[in-house]
């Protein structure tokens, strides 16, 4: 495994969110009080995720090879961040893109929007969808790239739903239509004596207070394919037309089989994303075996390290909630046993919202 570090978390846009944004500050005259409040209106996040090619490859694959379904037809872009959707979606035939976002980003969205000459073609609105008066009542299409780290952290997949609901023409279309949220186990003794036990011993002092601290706080980052021990098992499956916000809150067994015998030292979680109104299925994957995506794979380290052998299952539940004070945050709750095993092992977790560690050179300086 790769340590990425905190550079590598994202903080999905969230146009539903309730924290603050100053809509009175053009984006480029924002000071580090602005970002630390919108941490969207940078250009460093969407930079990553512009550069991820497998996410915007797929969303371009998707869209534009698709003209038949996107000429004509009115399409809205929930949380459209630089505005490449709309762009997409309008050079494949639309009839007319709202895209709208609460983050200041879209001051250079619009920019960018004039500069490559979609100005009649794409509308742009700044602010919540549940406040905002869009100029469309009724749209053909939605699209929007609402996925976060273990699909859900930080998600806006709620916002969609809403649109969908409020906004969606009968028989419309949702870009993309289909997640899978799939679940492993891996051998990650190295990186997890690093990341981990390393608080057993610091410089001679016991800092083991810590370390279930650490425990418990999943961890976003790369994971080799030959470290999975298990098959994988899809614990979440989500379609879009169908899914209510409910069902973003769920307990889901699991059944894990060994693939050889090895030892594991954690759970992994990765999420799978289908175009299925593709007239040619688009769909990509960010699981170990898959290309390198910007969202990584979803470590889940056990307290203990377990033995397990070729065959031999690991069974359980996954329960996922929304954190009762912060709902942009993630209550997961592992709880598992091996083989015939009578008493399980249950773990609770919780995913945070964490700054990206290239904010940090100017918020430090202007904040405190």
């Amino acid at each position: 495994m790769e340590s990425a570090g905190p550079s590598t978390h994202h903080i999905t846009p969230d146009v539903s969110s309730t924290h603050h944004v100053t809509p009175d500050v053009q984006s480029d005259s924002m000071t580090s009080r602005d970002y630390y409040a919108d941490s969207y209106a940078h250009f460093g996040i969407h930079e990553e995720m512009l550069k991820d090619s497998v996410r915007t490859g797929s969303y371009r694959a998707a869209i534009i090879n698709n003209g038949h379904l996107f000429k004509g037809k009115t399409v809205l872009d929930v949380g459209c961040g630089t505005g490449i959707l709309s762009m997409f979606a309008a050079k494949a035939g639309a009839s007319h893109v709202v895209g709208i976002d609460m983050s200041n980003i879209i001051d250079q969205a619009q920019k960018i929007i004039e500069a490559n000459g979609f100005k009649n073609t794409i509308t742009l609105v700044k602010g919540k969808l549940e406040e905002a008066e869009l100029p469309i009542t009724q749209f053909d299409i939605i699209i929007s790239e609402w996925m976060g780290y273990f699909l859900l952290y930080e998600s806006m997949l709620d916002t969609v739903l809403l649109a969908r609901d409020k906004y969606l023409k009968s028989g419309g279309l949702i870009f993309p239509d289909t997640a899978r949220l799939l679940f492993a186990a891996i051998e990650d003794q190295d990186y997890k004596e690093e990341k981990i036990n390393f608080w057993d011993n610091v410089y001679g002092f016991d800092y083991s207070c810590i370390k279930d601290i650490a425990l418990r706080e999943p961890l976003v980052d790369t994971v080799e394919l030959k470290a999975v021990v298990t098959d994988p098992c899809v614990i979440k499956h989500i379609n879009l037309l169908t899914a209510t916000k409910e069902d973003l809150t769920f307990t889901t067994p699991f059944t894990l089989k060994a693939t050889r015998d090895d030892y594991i030292h954690a759970f992994l979680a990765w999420f799978d994303i289908v175009f299925e109104c593709t007239h040619k299925k688009v769909k990509f994957s960010t699981g170990p075996h898959a290309q390198y995506t910007h969202w990584k794979q979803t470590v889940f380290y056990t307290p203990s390290t377990i033995a397990i052998t070729e065959g031999q299952e690991i069974t359980g539940q996954l329960a996922c909630s929304p954190n009762a004070r912060n709902n942009r945050d993630l209550d997961i709750t592992i709880s598992y046993s091996v083989g015939d095993e009578a008493e399980k092992e249950v773990v609770e977790y919780k995913m945070y919202v964490i700054l990206h560690s290239f904010r940090m050179s100017f918020l430090q300086c202007d904040l405190w």
